[in-house]
């Protein structure tokens, strides 16, 4: 089984919430330890990735459960974010859609929730 590479970029902790479900259920259906999940958040949905937001304790939950979490750094740039403004465990990659491309010609599933 590939691995997933699941993208927010909504503003929506509906959309985070679903997401979160997404990868759960992949690592319950597939085995935790078999089955890589990425989340990429871009644009709008890198709030959803800040220390104070309304889905961090999930957040949380997903890096307890080898979720990784990614924030797109231009979109971070325009929105005058650093590192320290993400919750903990948070990486950060150059650019969500390149995060994504890369991945996909890399053989990753994507999802869109």
């Amino acid at each position: 089984m590939s691995p997933v590479v699941i993208q927010v970029s909504d503003n929506d902790a509906m959309k985070w919430h679903l997401a979160l479900n997404n990868a759960e259920n992949i690592q319950e259906a597939l085995g935790k330890g078999k089955v890589t999940v990425e989340i990429v958040a871009y644009g709008p949905g890198l709030n959803m990735l800040k220390a104070e937001s309304k889905v961090a304790p999930r957040l949380n939950g997903a890096l307890d459960n080898n979720v990784e979490l990614a924030a797109c750094a231009t979109t971070m740039k325009k929105m005058k974010l650093t590192k320290a403004d993400l919750i903990g465990g948070a990486t950060v990659v150059p650019g969500g859609v390149i995060e994504i491309m890369k991945r996909q010609s890399e053989g990753w599933s994507y999802i869109r929730p």
